[in-house]
């Protein structure tokens, strides 16, 4: 039984704690951590009567917008997790972010029980990211899995997520499910995304399910068919305990929780428990599973995923990926996870100075719930002390700026994103540039680079074939290589191209939906780092540089991009009482100039008549006045000039 909110009351003599569940939930946090009693029943749940053998650990892979919640929420609903109120609608994703965008962002773990044949299983199902930027949520998931369901849309079809993830899980060994979803859709063609499925990943039409995760349809086949095609957990109950961290986030009142997949022997309330990356010893305080909220357990056993309370308090102590074991029983460290390489840069700074170590405290905490986002310290001359922040994407990087600003009432100032750059000197040496302001000046170029260095990417697109015609435009113009082009049925196209890295980071995937009418989908993978002509783009404001502006680009691109960030800052920047020269320089060459005209004031007004010669004193006084302060004046950029470029830049 889950104690929601608890009152407590001594017993003189006994010296016990009796729970008493409140009236209403009104007054109770989110997550109240109950103290239980040292003897007696604690209103844990037992679920050690159910062996290894009857537990199934498995995850829903697909692309976007597939229907993977959804069919989490029905899976939730017929083993009796949640009721069938018809109002369950994305229950999984929890974050704000997740239900107004109506995308996963955070992967979601939840713990079911299903009877089959007689028996009882545990059915441990994590639901998962569909889009790019989010990949190494999915790659963490998978590793807590021995099985996955492969879902794909009856009128879609394979898109190009779709053939990311099966590759992802194929790579893991895991045994793969493929179900069509939306079935009941005017608009889907089974016959059609079954000979994709086919052709793409060889697997046969008959071991195909055909569901609608909206109405319920066919959804009574998938539990059997996740238990009979994935296998049980290996692992032995007897060996010491050994678990992987693969999730972490914090509360207010325990601090981190930790979410494991436990590989071996088992884990109780009051076990001594080390960190292998840290050595660090810890006291159990709990342990439970998802259902689908924390529900506290007896203990946890091998093969079983559920989260350890471990009085963890400092977030730099969880590391996703760690060993855990038993005290003085100590095992060999599992393999982990590979390090996310972070894509796309960014600088993050405080709106009002003073709100600095709060942001900061943020941060620390929103990056303990998502482990693939770097964080640097950076200090701009214009906008103080930051950070330089490393994402997988720029979606990646949207999605962290709106959960500080709603999730912890944060106010941000994020630069242009950049992604990572490489220089070759020629002594040998080579130095990656996350920032502008490292990159090395002209003089510097000259004289001691060998060569500049910039990621590439193996693009996937997947698309109606009427739109190869635009889409082979499309990839030109962003400096792309193409490679091959492949159809995977009579009407739709897959094509492989190389492109930039920073091409995607701007306007490649709006650019992509308008010229495919959306029917388009886009993946990405790393494909290592290619010579290139890189300049660095600085803006100077009556010849001083703004180091915030500044912008490493490729040389073809210098041109458009200084005239049009020139001609921004004309509009956005003050007038002053002296001229404004805004100047766009690449290699100290200047790209673009615009100028901010003076304000005057109209010092001939008095003059009624008489000589010119009266009038032209008065003016160049006016000159005269208007070159000091030209020379002496500085020109103040507000936030609201960079929120307003770096908004439009987006």
């Amino acid at each position: 039984m889950r104690l929601a909110c608890t009152a407590w009351r001594w017993h003189t003599g006994a010296q016990r704690i009796r729970h008493y569940p409140a009236t209403t939930l009104n007054a109770c946090s989110r997550r109240t951590y109950v103290t239980y009693p040292a003897e007696g029943k604690r209103g844990e749940m037992d679920i050690s009567a159910i062996p290894p053998e009857r537990i199934r650990n498995f995850s829903i892979i697909a692309h976007i917008d597939h229907g993977k919640s959804t069919l989490a929420d029905r899976l939730l609903e017929l083993t009796g997790v949640i009721s069938k109120t018809g109002k369950n609608k994305q229950v999984l994703d929890k974050l704000k972010v997740e239900r107004e965008r109506g995308i996963t962002v955070k992967a979601q773990s939840v713990s079911m029980f299903y009877e089959h044949k007689g028996q009882r299983y545990l059915m441990n199902l994590i639901d998962t990211p569909g889009h790019v930027d989010f990949s190494y949520e999915v790659s963490r998931s998978l590793a807590a899995c021995q099985g996955t369901i492969l879902l794909v849309d009856a009128a879609q079809g394979i898109q190009a997520q779709t053939v990311a993830n099966f590759y992802l899980a194929f790579g893991e060994g895991l045994s793969v499910i493929p179900m069509l979803n939306k079935v009941d859709l005017p608009t889907a063609e089974p016959e059609r995304a079954t000979k994709q499925i086919e052709s793409a990943f060889e697997i046969e039409a008959d071991r195909i399910l055909k569901i609608s995760a909206k109405t319920g349809l066919g959804v009574e086949q998938v539990l059997p068919a996740v238990i009979e095609q994935t296998p049980p957990p290996s692992g032995s109950e007897d060996k010491p305990f050994k678990a992987l961290l693969f999730d972490t986030w914090y509360d207010t009142y325990v601090g981190v929780v930790c979410l494991m997949a436990v590989k071996d022997g088992s884990i109780r309330r009051g076990d001594k428990i080390v960190s292998s990356h840290s050595g660090t010893r810890y006291e159990v305080m709990e342990v439970g599973v998802m259902h689908p909220e924390q529900t506290p357990t007896t203990q946890l056993r091998v093969g079983q995923v559920g989260y350890i309370v471990c009085n963890m308090k400092s977030i730099a102590e969880a590391h996703v990926g760690d060993t855990f074991y038993q005290d003085k029983f100590p095992v060999e460290a599992l393999p982990g996870f590979v390090p996310a390489k972070s894509m796309v840069f960014a600088g993050v700074f405080p709106i009002d100075a003073g709100e600095f170590d709060r942001l900061n405290e943020s941060i620390q905490k929103l990056t303990l719930n998502d482990s693939s986002v770097s964080v640097h310290k950076e200090t701009s001359a214009a906008l103080g002390q930051g950070w330089r922040l490393g994402f997988l994407g720029t979606l990646h990087m949207d999605v962290f700026r709106q959960r500080l600003e709603e999730e912890y009432d944060t106010n941000i100032l994020i630069t242009s994103p950049t992604v990572p750059y490489q220089i070759k000197y020629r002594d040998g040496t080579s130095k990656f540039i996350r920032t502008p302001a490292d990159f090395p000046d002209a003089n510097v170029m000259n004289d001691y680079v060998e060569s500049t260095m910039e990621p590439f990417v193996t693009s996937t697109l997947i698309f109606p074939e009427k739109y190869l015609g635009s889409m082979l435009e499309l990839c030109t113009a962003h400096r792309g290589e193409l490679q091959n082009h492949t159809f995977i049925d009579e009407s739709r196209v897959m094509l492989k191209c190389r492109l930039p890295m920073a091409e995607i980071v701007t306007d490649f995937f709006d650019k992509l939906k308008s010229k495919s009418q959306g029917f388009a989908s886009f993946d990405y993978e790393e494909a290592g780092y290619d010579a290139s002509d890189l300049v660095k783009m600085e803006v100077l404001l009556n010849g001083e540089a703004v180091d915030a502006l500044a912008a490493v680009m490729h040389k073809s691109s210098v041109v458009v991009a200084g005239r049009e960030i020139a001609s921004r800052l004309k509009d956005v920047i003050r007038r002053q009482l002296f001229d404004i020269i805004i100047q766009t320089t690449a290699n100290g060459k200047i790209v673009a100039r615009e100028t901010v005209k003076q304000l005057r004031k109209n010092v001939t007004a008095k003059c009624y008549g008489g000589d010119i010669t009266r009038k032209m004193k008065l003016l160049n006084k006016q000159k005269e006045g208007k070159k000091r302060l030209k020379r002496i004046g500085k020109v103040d950029l507000p936030h609201e000039a960079f929120l307003t470029i770096v908004k439009r830049a987006e």
